[in-house]
């Protein structure tokens, strides 16, 4: 089973991050110009003080009628972060977030954030080694039977 590294030394360890003091409106224009559907949170005391969502945002500015331009991501963002290591295996982070209901996984070491994986990412390394492994065994098999697979 592969581990969170596999995935960052594929996709990248690039780490979006909003203020806690920004406004929702520049923090979602910064996902919508870097294509990601959510960014760290950091604050003048931490490099992960929250993580902003693309869900946050719907839930708790658009359903409760808020105004993202005067609202900052501190009042909705999601201050209890769920993260996970560069050595922790793939299925215990799906575990994590499947149980915990999220989508996107910030990536820590001791300096702070160091990337983000999504279950998506998680799922497309997953049917990655799924198919070697179906198709190592395909040419197994395709020996076995006499074949010079």
């Amino acid at each position: 089973m592969s581990t969170v590294k596999n995935i960052l030394d594929e996709k990248g360890r690039n780490v979006w991050t909003t203020d806690q003091d920004s406004t929702v409106f520049d923090a979602v224009a910064l996902m919508a110009e870097k294509n990601v559907g959510a960014l760290v949170v950091t604050s003048s005391e931490s490099t992960l003080a929250g993580i902003l969502s693309e869900r946050d945002y719907a839930r708790k500015v658009i359903l409760k009628d808020k105004a993202s331009k005067s609202t900052k991501v501190s009042e909705i963002m999601t201050a209890d972060v769920v993260f996970a290591k560069e050595d922790t295996l793939l299925d215990r982070c799906m575990a994590m977030m499947t149980q915990r209901k999220i989508r996107h996984l910030p990536i820590i070491n001791n300096q702070g954030p160091v990337g983000m994986i999504t279950l998506g990412d998680i799922m497309k390394t997953i049917i990655k080694e799924q198919s070697s492994t179906i198709e190592e065994m395909e040419s197994v098999m395709y020996e076995d039977q006499g074949g010079e697979g």
